[in-house]
């Protein structure tokens, strides 16, 4: 009987062992650690050799001509003006180069889309609404507001550095398309003209008021590499701090527009942030936090490689990753869903920042880029409502300040599209 009862044992003990060795890839994903999924998603891809082979061609289509404020780049998207002095194009000296995260393969595996879970990260229940903490809160992969309810971001980028005169008609037009967040660029003085204190306290109120959540961000250290651009934006936000203590609920500080336009030696990326969140925080700034890839915004590998220590140095563990998506970083639905996948695997919350449906590096998978952001719960956010320039007019959104008109190709699929603004947008709940 003994016998018996040992045999019976010894094949359960096989039978689970056998299990164990043959489980699905969700459940090893589950159990491995950061850097096990990390390799994961690397390896999903032959991006290193697709970068080899056409990082010659791309670096010289990427940067077209232009006279005007937004940088040349592939991510970058230029506005003419009127009126700021400095709205001749900046200096560029960043070289294009294609993004190493851009997959060209229909045979690979995509990344498994459930979040890995591990020790260091605190998710809430499905069915448990996070507590009001008096603003915005990032948890693993997803977005809270104030009330504790998941915010996906919908909605469009207004270059307002260079349109100052065209505020409030821009304003009432974007909110008039149902999106409930507006991106809006600012300057520092180190390119542009210093937008003042009271200038972004005025915008944030008006944003309150047609019940759109404000991104804000510093577009002066696009595409470059040096630090004193990171720091500077850094500089300025606590210089305007006023603006957003007290609005933690209604503003995410979104620190630099693509700093560090170089797509290698991304410690020096994750460095500057590491250095720059903490600054902010001692200075008093609880608003969540948004980071830039590098690569001119389109390296989805800033946040697959680092993304967990930049995280790690907030102290309020409250920063959030932004993706643009253009003709590299959106180039196909292999790419698209590396990137989007990549952050969910990583559980770190993401939001396509930028996007169009073409630019200077090549086409846009935008129909993709909605679909899958409708899909996964993620935001985004189109650029730009008007005013593009120097041969990329097509990026605008409307024909016209107040929207009268949409463009064909790019507004009409963005506002009225299947998984468009309109029919996917949400308001916020702190304005209900």
């Amino acid at each position: 009987m003994k016998k018996r009862i040992l045999a019976l044992l010894l094949s359960a003990m096989m039978v689970f062992s056998a299990t164990a060795c043959n489980g699905d890839t969700t459940s090893s994903i589950v159990s491995s650690d950061d850097s096990s999924v990390v390799s994961q998603i690397e390896n999903s891809s032959d991006e290193k050799e697709e970068q080899s082979n056409t990082e010659s061609s791309e670096a010289e289509t990427s940067a077209p001509e232009t006279t005007t404020t937004k940088e040349p780049e592939t991510s970058a998207h230029e506005t003419t003006t009127t009126k700021e002095p400095e709205t001749s194009a900046p200096e560029t000296t960043t070289t294009k180069e294609p993004e190493t995260s851009a997959p060209e393969t229909t045979t690979t595996k995509e990344p498994e889309t459930s979040a890995p879970e591990t020790t260091t990260t605190v998710k809430p229940e499905e069915d448990e609404p996070v507590q009001a903490t008096g603003g915005f809160k990032v948890l693993g992969d997803k977005l809270y507001d104030a009330n504790g309810n998941e915010f996906v971001m919908r909605g469009v980028n207004h270059a307002h550095t260079w349109f100052r005169q065209h505020l409030d008609t821009a304003l009432e037009a974007i909110a008039k398309t149902g999106s409930n967040t507006v991106r809006i660029v600012l300057s520092d003085g180190d390119q542009w003209n210093r937008i003042p204190v009271d200038e972004v306290k005025e915008i944030i109120e008006k944003c309150k008021a047609y019940k759109m959540i404000a991104v804000v961000e510093v577009h002066d250290g696009t595409g470059k590499d040096e630090v004193s651009y990171l720091n500077n934006a850094v500089d300025y936000w606590i210089e305007v701090k006023d603006a957003l203590i007290g609005n933690e609920a209604y503003v995410i500080l979104n620190i630099a527009n693509e700093w560090y336009g170089s797509w290698d030696n991304l410690d020096k990326w994750a460095e500057g942030y590491k250095q720059a969140i903490p600054k902010l925080r001692a200075a008093g700034i609880k608003n969540t936090i948004m980071v830039d890839c590098a690569g001119w915004g389109q390296l989805s590998n800033s946040f697959i490689k680092h993304g967990k220590e930049v995280f790690e140095a907030d102290e309020q563990a409250n920063t959030m990753f932004s993706i643009h998506m253009y003709g590299t970083a959106g180039k196909n639905k292999s790419t698209i869903s590396r990137a989007i996948n990549g952050a969910i695997l990583l559980d770190l919350c993401l939001v396509v920042g930028e996007f169009g449906y073409n630019h200077s590096d090549g086409d846009v998978d935008e129909a993709t880029i909605l679909e899958m952001s409708v899909e996964k719960n993620k935001g985004y956010l189109g650029w730009s409502w008007k005013g593009n320039g120097g041969g990329v007019e097509y990026l605008d959104i409307a024909k016209d300040w107040e929207g009268t008109t949409l463009s064909s190709d790019w507004g009409e699929v963005l506002i009225n599209g299947k998984n468009g603004i309109k029919e996917t947008s949400k308001v916020c709940s702190v304005f209900e």
